[in-house]
């Protein structure tokens, strides 16, 4: 039963993505003068329940009142002028405008010309700034601020609609611990002023500071809710991770020689942030993976994940810095040119924009890193090039009519066996995997973590991200855990669990 104090309240919502079920049957709630924490890993759901109550989303199917009354926007602009405001976690910001201007985009003020009023527009946002403790000219250009400030400008820009419901997504996860604290003043105003408000975070510590109440997401479905002094922190892990993972893979289990030298060894990997000046993006990363070993790399997001494979990857040969020994000697990677040198191949994250060219067939993909290997004078040998592509394709059991079908028309599983396939072809000793799942549906993925059980089993080394837990738990004989961009924890298969995983992930506030 929901109480007359909630001022919006959803029911039985459902959303669904081509191949992904989203949101599946939630009930969610917001009360006026509250916080109400919304919690859950990577992909519960979060985001998109919150766009949806922000107008950015429709649900397929559900029902969304609003102050007592049915609702539906179509769009963000009618949420907004309803009392809605959303603070999103990648700023939706124009780069080249001037901070008043982005605050009151879509709304500046006129004069009695019908052109913008410039100086009541810069004293409003003045006010504002100066309410958020932000000492910039309401004209300075936007880009010329960092990021943290950026943050700051976003939350100016929603508090001036004087919203009734406000959404913050990861707010804290830019700005400085003086931002963070005059942010939790100004949530204290918000909440005496009667405003009810949704705050996505993965900082359990914030909790105690600013939550009344929480609700936590798995899978698309709200699986908890409460009064926050009513549970622990324990409790609401156990609430995000609480799933029997044991049906997704069963894994080989290999015996591992302690002695033997490692087949990759990073020592001090470091990756500076491109805007904040003395924050990193990976910082004093050492880890080292066996022969036949999968090195699971866990965390959420911004913890590094990806930045840390493709510095290892010579992707960032300016700003990083690392250490990396293969079969126990020195090499220096400066380019992917160089790890592939060293036997070092990496699948991205995005396949489709970084892994292959989808236009083009499976035999020009798959055989794209090889083409010093198959070319004779200039000419690809489209008799080797046939050969090499098809001991790929079946060993990888690629679903295709032919080797000549173009990579656009193959399913999610299958272009992701293509991008392995054509590194498999290069013999490495070490593949990178980032995310080597995401966006493919459940009977592929087992498909993969079999693949990848195989890889391991032949004697390559194999590290891989992945976002998912259950995941990372199935194919990892061991698990390091990343949390804003540092090295938390390394944990052996037995010593494995999603409670004790999530804990090392969960960022913790740094005392000032």
């Amino acid at each position: 039963m929901i109480a007359r104090s909630d001022i919006l309240q959803l029911q039985g919502i459902h959303k669904a993505f081509p191949g992904v079920k989203a949101l599946d049957n939630v009930e969610f709630a917001l009360t006026s003068g509250k916080l109400t924490a919304v919690l859950g890993e990577n992909g519960a759901g979060k985001s998109t329940l919150m766009r949806i109550i922000a107008g950015a989303l429709r649900q397929d199917s559900g029902s969304y009142l609003y102050e007592g009354q049915e609702t539906v926007f179509t769009n963000p602009k009618q949420a907004l002028e309803a009392g809605i405001a959303m603070i999103y976690q990648e700023l939706n910001l124009v780069q080249e405008l001037s901070v008043a201007e982005n605050i009151f985009l879509g709304r500046e003020p006129l004069n009695r010309w019908g052109l913008i009023d410039y100086p009541k527009m810069n004293a409003a946002a003045g006010k504002l700034l100066k309410r958020l403790d932000l000492h910039v000219s309401p004209a300075t250009v936007l880009n010329t601020l960092r990021v943290g400030q950026q943050q700051i400008v976003e939350i100016a820009k929603a508090i001036s609609y004087e919203a009734k419901v406000v959404i913050m997504d990861e707010p804290t996860s830019a700005i400085s611990d003086h931002e963070v604290n005059v942010l939790f003043q100004i949530i204290d105003e918000l909440k005496k002023e009667g405003v009810a408000i949704a705050y996505i975070t993965h900082k359990m510590d914030e909790l105690e500071r600013i939550a009344d109440d929480f609700v936590v997401m798995r899978d698309g479905m709200s699986v908890g809710k409460g009064a926050l002094h009513d549970h622990t922190h324990d409790e609401m892990i156990q609430m995000m991770v609480g799933r029997n993972v044991d049906s997704l893979f069963q894994k080989t289990e290999h015996a591992f020689e302690q002695v033997s030298t490692p087949l990759l060894e990073v020592r001090h990997l470091n990756l500076k942030h491109p805007t904040r000046e003395g924050d990193f993006l990976a910082k004093d990363i050492s880890f080292h993976v066996r022969t036949g070993e999968v090195f699971g790399i866990f965390g959420l997001m911004g913890a590094g994940r990806t930045e840390m494979l493709e510095t290892l990857y010579g992707l960032h040969p300016k700003g990083s810095s690392k250490e990396v020994l293969v079969d126990g000697t020195s090499v220096d990677i400066r380019s992917p040119g160089d790890a592939i040198r060293c036997g070092i191949t990496l699948v991205p994250e995005d396949r489709k924009a970084a892994g292959l060219v989808l236009n083009m067939s499976i035999a020009d993909n798959a055989s794209l890193p090889a083409l010093d290997r198959l070319s004779k004078w200039s000419f690809i040998d489209r008799n080797a090039e046939a050969v090499h592509v098809t001991q790929a394709v079946e060993r990888l059991r690629v679903k295709t009519p032919s080797i000549l079908e173009q990579v656009q028309n193959l399913s999610g599983g299958n272009q992701q066996k293509v991008i392995l396939g054509k590194w498999l072809a290069m013999n490495p000793k070490i593949i990178l995997l980032d995310e080597p799942t995401r966006g493919i549906d459940i009977g592929a993925k087992k498909e993969i973590y079999a693949l990848i059980d195989e890889l391991a089993l032949s004697g390559l080394a194999v590290v891989m991200v992945s976002s998912e837990l259950p995941e990372v738990l199935a194919i990892s004989d061991r698990v390091m855990v990343l949390s804003e961009g540092r090295n938390t924890a390394i944990f052996d298969r037995s010593k494995m669990s999603e409670k004790r995983i999530m804990e090392a992930a969960l960022p913790k506030i740094r005392k000032s």
